[in-house]
């Protein structure tokens, strides 16, 4: 499998801009005192959306474990 760089995700790219920005509205919401169940669905969120950038690298770049079927 060729490995492309071109399709690796940047960090200023909008996928990885709205990951952190996830991950910016959990934190804000914990240290707030926000309601449990809403905290626990905002981690969730930003959590879901790093490992989907994650497994898209893999893909792209043909990591450890990664088959394409």
């Amino acid at each position: 499998m060729k490995r492309s760089l071109e399709k690796v995700i940047m960090p200023d790219s909008p996928q990885m801009q709205q990951a952190v920005e996830a991950m910016r509205i959990y934190h804000e919401a914990r240290d707030l005192g926000a309601p449990p169940a809403e905290v626990e669905r905002l981690r969730i969120l930003a959590e879901s959306l790093f490992q989907a950038i994650i497994d898209y690298q893999l893909q792209v770049l043909g990591g450890p474990g990664y088959t394409s079927h």
